[in-house]
Formats: C-alpha cells, sequence, structure tokens
C-alpha cells in the first residue's frame, strides 16, 4: 500500500480544521470534542472505541457514549479518522494529514462493498447503511423501486426513505440511484420534499443513473389489475408498479430517465400507455374508477410530469462510468440493497418474491461493476424473522408470541403500513442467504426486541418428508417443520450496552451459537432505531 507520508498535523493545526469543520456544519466545539480529538493522537497505530472510552475515563473526562460516536462520526466525516476492519474488528486510526480527503493517496478500500438484507426485508439496512455512510465517498442503490422503505432515526427525528440512498443525509457524500432501481417521478419528488423539509439540499448530493426505469402510472394500475384477477391467489404486491415495470424493462417496452430528456419522450409515453389501456381492459378492470394514492389517474399523471420535470433538474449520468472511475480514483463506494434475498426473483420464495436480483450479483448488473469489484459483504437480519404480504414462512408464529414480537418491534411495513408476519429465526434460510451473497461480515439488528422475554428460539434444522435437513426450502408449508432450539432470555435491558463484553452472558450465547452455526463473524450489533444505538463487534 503506498501511502503519502506527510508530518503528523501540530495539535494547533488539527483542532482549528475540526473547528472549522464544525463551524461549516452549524456545530460547536466543545471540550468533550477537544479531548476526544486530543486523545486519539495518542494512540501509536490503530485503536477501538473501546479503548477511546476508557483512556477518556482514565483522565477523567465525562464523555457519554451518545457523544463519543457522534464526534468520532464527524472527525471521519472531516478527515481527521479513518476506520478500517483489522481481523474482522472495526478499528481506526489518526489520518497523515489535515486535509485528508484531497490528499492524493492510494486508499485501502478500491472496491465495492455492499449492504443488503438477509430475510424478506424489513432488516434494518436504512439504518446500518446511515452508520458505516461516514466512510464511504459514494452511497449507490442497485435494484428495487419506491417499494422499498428504509427507516432512519437520528437527532431525535425518524426519517423514511423508498428510492433514495441512506446516506443522502451526509453531505460529503455522493448518492447515487444506480440503473437498476425504478422510480415513480411522483414519489421521487414527495422524498425530495421531505429532505428538504428538514434542512437538507439533495441537489448537491443526488446523482440518477440515466438507465433507470420510470414506473408510469400506468404500471401502478397494471400492478392493481394483475393483483385482482389473482383473487385469493395474490402475492401481496406493494401496489406501486414495480413487476409491470421490471416486466417492460425485460420485454424491451420501457422507458428510462434518459428517455425523458429526448423530443420524441411524450410520443413514447402516450404509445406505452395506450399498450397498458388496452391490457386492462381486455382484463375487464375498471382503470378510470381505480385511484393511485386516492387521486385519480388524470390527477396522479399531471403530478406525475410535475415530478419529472423537477426530476430532471438533478444531474442524470452515466453512473455505471461514474462509480467505476470513482473505484479508479480510490474511493470507497457502498452499495445499498433494498428488500431481502429470500425475495430475490431467482433466489426467493417464487412466486412470492419481488421482481429484481436482491442478492450481491444484483449490485454488477444495477451498478455496472464488475464481480471482481465487489468487497466486504454485510448480510444484515433481525435476530427473529418477518415477512410482509403472501407467501412461505416456515418459522411464523400465529400466536401471542408473535403477536408481542410484532407489538414491540412495532412490526408494520414502512412503505404499506401492513402488519409484519412475526417469527423465530431460521438458520437453514440464513445460512442459504449467506452462500448466495458471500456475506463476510453479519450485523444483527432488533435484539433488543427481545428483553422481556423468558425463552427464545431459533430453527436449527428442518424435517421435511420425515427427512431432517439443514437447507432451506421456501417451499409447500405443509411438508415444512422447523426443529427448534431454545435459549433462555436476558430479561433486561440493552439500553447501556455498548460492546459486546457489555451484552448479557444469554445474549452472548445466543449470537454465538447463530456465529458458530453460520461460521460467520457478526461485526456490527444494533440494539435500537436511533443511529447511536449502534456498536462494532
Amino acid at each position: 500500500m503506498n501511502i503519502m507520508k506527510n508530518k503528523i498535523p501540530p495539535s494547533e493545526n488539527r483542532t482549528l480544521v475540526f473547528a472549522k469543520f464544525l463551524e461549516s456544519k452549524g456545530f460547536r466545539q466543545t471540550p468533550e470534542r477537544r479531548a476526544i480529538l486530543s486523545e486519539i493522537y495518542t494512540f501509536p497505530s490503530y485503536f477501538s472505541l473501546n479503548a477511546l472510552g476508557e483512556r477518556l475515563a482514565k483522565k477523567k473526562y465525562t464523555v457519554s457514549r451518545g457523544t463519543l460516536y457522534n464526534t468520532m462520526t464527524l472527525l471521519l466525516e472531516c478527515g481527521l479518522v479513518k476506520r478500517y476492519l483489522v481481523g474482522g474488528r472495526v478499528r481506526y486510526e489518526k489520518t497523515e494529514n489535515t486535509d485528508f480527503r484531497n490528499t492524493e493517496i492510494k486508499q485501502t478500500m478500491k472496491k465495492v462493498d455492499v449492504i443488503l438484507g438477509l430475510q424478506w426485508g424489513d432488516e434494518g439496512k436504512g439504518k446500518i447503511v446511515d452508520v458505516l455512510a461516514p466512510n464511504y465517498d459514494i452511497v449507490a442503490r442497485f435494484q428495487g423501486g419506491p417499494n422499498a422503505g428504509h427507516t432512519l432515526e437520528f437527532d431525535g427525528k425518524k426519517y423514511v426513505l423508498h428510492t433514495i440512498p441512506s446516506g443522502i443525509f451526509h453531505d460529503h457524500i455522493t448518492n447515487i440511484i444506480g440503473n437498476g432501481v425504478l422510480i415513480d417521478a411522483q414519489i421521487f419528488m414527495k422524498e425530495i420534499a421531505m429532505i428538504r423539509a428538514n434542512g437538507y439540499d439533495p441537489s448537491k448530493n443526488l446523482k440518477l443513473s440515466q438507465k433507470a426505469h420510470l414506473i408510469l402510472p400506468s404500471h401502478r394500475v397494471m400492478d392493481a389489475a394483475l393483483e385482482h384477477i389473482k383473487g385469493s391467489a395474490k402475492i401481496g404486491s406493494t401496489l406501486k408498479g414495480i413487476g409491470p415495470t421490471y416486466t417492460d424493462k425485460t420485454a424491451r417496452h420501457g422507458l428510462r430517465l434518459g428517455d425523458s430528456l429526448e423530443a420524441d419522450f411524450k410520443i413514447r409515453y402516450e404509445a406505452l400507455k395506450a399498450s397498458h389501456i388496452r391490457q386492462f381492459e381486455s382484463l375487464g378492470f375498471d382503470w378510470k374508477k381505480h385511484k393511485i394514492e386516492d387521486l385519480s389517474f388524470a390527477e396522479y399523471e399531471k403530478k406525475w410530469f410535475e415530478g419529472l420535470k423537477e426530476m430532471k433538474k438533478f444531474d442524470i449520468i452515466s453512473s455505471e462510468y461514474f462509480i467505476n472511475q470513482a473505484l479508479d480514483k480510490g474511493k470507497n463506494v457502498l452499495a445499498e440493497g433494498a428488500q431481502g434475498t429470500l425475495l430475490d426473483v431467482d433466489f426467493g420464495s417464487y412466486p412470492f418474491v419481488t421482481s429484481s436480483n436482491t442478492t450481491t450479483a444484483g449490485v454488477c448488473t444495477g451498478l455496472g461493476v464488475a464481480p471482481n469489484r465487489i468487497g466486504r459483504v454485510y448480510g444484515v437480519f433481525k435476530a427473529y424473522c418477518t415477512r410482509v404480504g403472501s407467501g412461505p414462512f416456515p418459522t411464523e408464529l400465529d400466536d401471542e408470541v408473535g403477536e408481542e414480537l410484532r407489538r414491540i418491534g412495532r412490526e408494520f411495513g414502512a412503505t404499506t403500513g401492513r402488519p409484519r408476519r412475526c417469527g423465530w429465526l431460521d438458520l437453514p434460510a440464513l445460512n442459504y442467504a449467506i452462500m448466495i451473497n458471500g456475506v463476510t461480515d453479519l450485523v444483527v439488528t432488533k435484539i433488543d426486541v427481545m428483553n422481556d422475554f423468558s425463552e427464545i428460539k431459533l430453527a436449527e434444522t428442518y424435517t421435511i418428508n420425515a427427512k431432517k435437513t439443514a437447507e432451506y426450502s421456501g417451499g409447500n408449508l405443509d411438508e415444512i417443520q422447523p426443529n427448534y432450539s431454545s435459549f433462555a432470555g436476558w430479561n433486561q435491558s440493552l439500553a447501556d450496552v455498548d460492546t459486546y463484553e457489555k451484552l448479557p452472558k444469554n445474549a452472548q450465547h445466543y449470537l454465538n451459537f447463530v456465529e458458530k452455526n453460520t461460521r460467520t463473524k457478526i461485526s456490527i450489533i444494533s440494539t435500537g432505531p436511533n443511529r447511536l444505538e449502534t456498536f462494532f463487534n
């Protein structure tokens, strides 16, 4: 690794750099932040957040966990600190330059790291992207559309993103909606309005792929029409037009964002809409009476075109070139997935799946990067399981325990508001997802939801047709009998837990069992919805 070595900046220089950075963000320098910065430069090499906290405590500095985490995030953003994975553990290091981000160096990360879900979606990916984002220059969505609902909580506020990447609230990060993503102009602009209303300017750090396909209003009607005719066999679509848009993409009928810049776009739009209307009528679906988000077709279409006009004010790029050139320059890129592995159109519980590849392979086609440019793969899973909509769910709890998980975990869809089905963790399914994605690091979320459970279970294997197997099956529920292992609960709050060692012994036992039986390190543990309720293992 060739790095330009510069003299470590004198303390007055780095203090001044940090103070100016804080001022630019609207923050003030405090004695606690000054102490943290000073202590960092006493470490000879890599250090952990825990070690830094212990040093500060020995010197009688009273620094809360939240202040320590927030300050490290700010130091990462301004370039005075770097973060690495060393032996599977997160370690920090002071930088050698007060203008780190503008120094031409050969970075250690030149591949696309990936964050994706290992279950049926709703694992908490958005929060984890938000937590890891300060260490990246680019965050890019690679598939799905507004059927996603990524929830972020920080500074006392809650944000739900559907199409826009979860790094949007970090000013220094370029956020990209990749070619594999579907965009509904109306929903997109509602998200933009929400972000602006909270004091952020997404036009400064959001770019859109010219190859991203557009969800037309008639795609949303088509989604409702197809779901309607299925009756009791419906798959539980979000009715966002995802399936019909991907269908048109594959059939080479679709319209892309770049097409909207062409002179004949309106002609092509009307031709595709007319084709859809003919299909509605052949299905016997009264599309004229159908409401899209409580609006008539004409009303929604009007807002859609208004949204498209605003979308075209954003930077529309050849995202595949932008990302590959950024990698060549040593930039750090994080790919953000939507939905989950078990909803993958090829490897999920078909046909109860989404219409895209939600796995690591989808990064290559959804962003235009080669397989050999995939780096670390962070697989996010809940400490239990949830699923929205129809389809197989081997460990589902249709009883008071499942209801308690739903109540405590606030398990209602961020996009649809539908109650999620809840059940115990499914190890065959988890191992399947790890295998398909090549997961290097596990991220467990919502372990705190089970704080008050006296007994916790997970499915270690299945019995199918009288035979025991550890292989995942999304087939006939009547043929699958989960074989459970039981664990004693920990019956205490995790509110003050910020290291693995501070976890209750029973919680450690549960997670150790998962690590041992997946042969994969749990590198990040989330103990609540806020970005501060996260620690590295």
